[in-house]
């Protein structure tokens, strides 16, 4: 496995995970709590992997340096959605309507991701640093999923 096969496996739970949450509009306060809850575990936990595993290394070249930033600040700005998610009542309107804004910023960032930013971390990283990154990417993901549960 490399590098971004493992990032796009976990893609793909996000992806899952916000469906699961946008389905949750007419459930009660329980079900949507749940949902988010595993949703902002993996979330937190992908944030911290990814940005010390494809977007630190390659940080300081000239071929990514923007979407390196740009990556980060898509994950600040869904840490920005769950501060104001975690201080709005679980079943109101406006704490649904910020969960579609999060699973819209994910969706948005898992996109930027593999149709971009993947292509271009090609042509930094060797096929042995992809593997080896893929590596250190899964372990840490494993220690935050403990650590976020």
């Amino acid at each position: 496995m490399n590098i971004y096969e493992a990032i796009k496996k976990d893609h793909e739970i996000q992806r899952d995970l916000c469906e699961k949450l946008k389905e949750t509009e007419d459930k009660g306060k329980k079900e949507r709590q749940k949902v988010y809850d595993e949703l902002k575990k993996e979330l937190k936990a992908h944030e911290v992997a990814e940005e010390r595993h494809f977007y630190k290394p390659v940080i300081h070249t000239d071929k990514m340096i923007e979407d390196a930033r740009h990556g980060m600040a898509e994950h600040h700005e869904m840490d920005e959605i769950m501060k104001k998610m975690e201080d709005t009542e679980v079943d109101s309107d406006t704490w649904f309507s910020l969960a579609k804004d999060l699973c819209d910023t994910v969706d948005h960032h898992l996109k930027d991701e593999e149709e971009d930013f993947f292509k271009r971390a090609k042509q930094v990283y060797s096929k042995n640093q992809e593997k080896e990154l893929a590596d250190k990417y899964n372990k840490e993901m494993e220690e935050y999923r403990k650590e976020f549960s």
